[in-house]
């Protein structure tokens, strides 16, 4: 029997699995199944032979007895097992695994493009071609590791998917169907039947005795919960994201962020705001075939699986950070919904303010970024008003190429890198997805003449969600320390941050709380 180890929340102690996929500390799952801790759902599954369900770990049901428990470490895992989804505390709608957007190696590689959907664009051969392994191999490293295969995983993904417009739109089946990625409409049915125990007509008449779903004409819109495991300060996260808007592709107004989204099959637009425990999410596609990366991709914006317990636990414990960290609990990591945007606006920030930055990233933006249509922009509106104007794109690597260098309001040699990050990222030499190695992307940019240590590093932290980045020659880090009332040179901040493995991006985000909060003093 092959044994691995897996990271086993929220004290960092370790479960073992089998080479099925079954979470063998048993005993450790069962007692977090007993005290129904939703800060566990999402590292394991449980399943129950006698009603052939499989839950979350904070199920309201009641307990089942021990002989009929085996745990799992993923819904795919469960399901390849025989196991459907249970109706009540819907267990495939959990945040993901933290381990996923913190581990570098390939198989944390292949979850993150596999929730992009990329086995849904090309298949399992091309998910093993972008992560440099044989379809074979990768399927072996994915079962060791989560229990499951490359399809079987893309299938579970398919089938949340199906479930979420099945509820929540009056959209046809077979439409459904082929939006969800499902090559058939039989397939569609067979698998909610399976994974669900529910045809779609039952599930779409079970939801519509509570719910309310969105009319569909167009583009779609959608109404979504986006769960987080708490606490969270998802308020102060979108106010960061709000003070960094560039004009014409985001908004900040009333404690709701807005952007465009540029998805693999067409445009979107997505409105973020506080909900009640969870992020409300009003998301309006171009080709409902994207909501898979779309709800990926804000997932990453936001931080959404982050495990904030693990993070406090070690800057918590911190003489210097402790006080901040315990001033706002749950602070998240600003990620990204597209690398290159996340590359482009790291250069453009390089030894100039947030607000000038922006300013030369929405003049590219008005240059090159492609015009939304009237219907997609104007289809989703907050509540008593019109909605914010997003009228544009972030444009592509092809279109920035493409823009004379009126539009590129910045040093020539600033320009230059800019260009030279374009290129490259159109000719695939380099790749700025989830799915890429973190250390093959860092010497290729710092191979790039005009990027330095800081933009790469900000681009890891940005388009890549490295949870251990930081810079110690950051003008922000430096006036943070000083106030903190420590060392604040580079080589002091970067023997000081060593003490914050493996989560110094976070420590980076409280850093540049004190600088702000500090600004706000002033100013007042």
């Amino acid at each position: 029997m092959t044994v691995v180890r897996v990271r086993f929340p929220p004290d960092g102690n370790a479960a073992r699995r089998d080479d099925g996929g079954v979470v063998e500390d048993f005993e450790r799952c069962y007692q977090a199944v007993r005290s129904r801790d939703p800060r566990f759902d999402g590292w394991f599954f449980t399943a129950v032979s006698t009603t052939g369900i499989y839950c979350r770990p904070s199920c309201p049901a009641r307990t089942p007895a021990r002989a009929h428990v085996a745990f799992y470490p993923s819904a795919a895992a469960a399901q390849r097992a025989g196991y459907r989804a249970c109706l009540r505390c819907r267990p495939d709608a959990v945040p993901g695994s933290p381990e996923w957007n913190v581990r570098a190696d390939v198989a944390a590689r292949a979850m993150r493009a596999i929730a992009d959907g990329l086995v849904d664009r090309e298949g399992v051969a091309g998910l093993a071609s972008a992560l440099g392994y044989g379809t074979r191999q990768l399927h072996r490293i994915l079962v060791a590791e989560v229990g499951a295969g490359p399809l079987a995983l893309a299938r579970a993904q398919r089938a949340q998917t199906a479930r979420l417009l099945v509820e929540t739109t009056d959209l046809k089946m077979a439409d459904i169907a082929f939006a969800a990625g499902f090559s058939s409409v039989r397939q569609f049915n067979d698998t909610l039947r399976a994974v669900l125990a529910r045809s779609p007509t039952e599930l779409r008449r079970r939801a519509a005795r509570d719910r309310h779903r969105s009319r569909s004409g167009g583009p779609g819109t959608l109404a979504l919960r986006l769960p987080y495991r708490h606490p969270m300060a998802l308020d102060e996260l979108l106010g960061f994201l709000g003070a960094r808007a560039v004009p014409g592709i985001e908004t900040w107004a009333d404690g709701r962020y807005t952007r465009t989204l540029r998805l693999p099959h067409g445009h979107g637009v997505v409105s973020l705001r506080q909900g009640d425990g969870h992020v409300a999410a009003s998301l309006t596609l171009a080709d409902l075939r994207d909501l898979s990366p779309a709800v990926a991709r804000c997932r990453r914006l936001l931080d959404l699986d982050a495990d904030p317990v693990a993070v406090a636990g070690v800057l918590g414990a911190d003489p210097l950070l402790g006080p901040v960290v315990a001033a706002s609990p749950g602070r998240r990591v600003a990620g990204a919904v597209d690398g290159f945007e996340a590359a482009v606006r790291a250069v453009a920030g390089q030894q100039v303010s947030v607000a000038a930055a922006s300013g030369v990233v929405a003049r590219l933006v008005a240059a090159a970024g492609p015009e939304l249509t009237d219907g997609l922009v104007s289809s989703i509106a907050p509540e008593g008003g019109a909605f914010p104007a997003v009228p544009r794109v972030f444009p592509s690597p092809a279109e920035v190429l493409a823009v004379g260098d009126g539009a590129l309001a910045m040093p020539s040699s600033r320009r230059r890198a800019l260009l030279a990050v374009a290129r490259a990222v159109e000719d695939g030499t380099l790749v700025l997805d989830p799915g890429t190695d973190r250390a093959e992307v860092e010497a290729r940019l710092l191979a790039i003449p005009g990027i330095g240590r800081w933009s790469a590093s900000c681009i890891a932290l940005r388009a890549l969600g490295d949870p251990d980045v930081f810079l110690p020659g950051d003008l922000g880090v430096r006036r943070a320390l000083e106030r903190l009332g420590a060392p604040a040179s580079p080589s002091a901040a970067a023997a000081l941050a060593s003490r914050w493995r493996p989560w110094r991006s976070y420590a980076l985000a409280h850093l540049w709380s004190v600088t702000s909060h500090a600004a706000r003093e002033e100013a007042a």
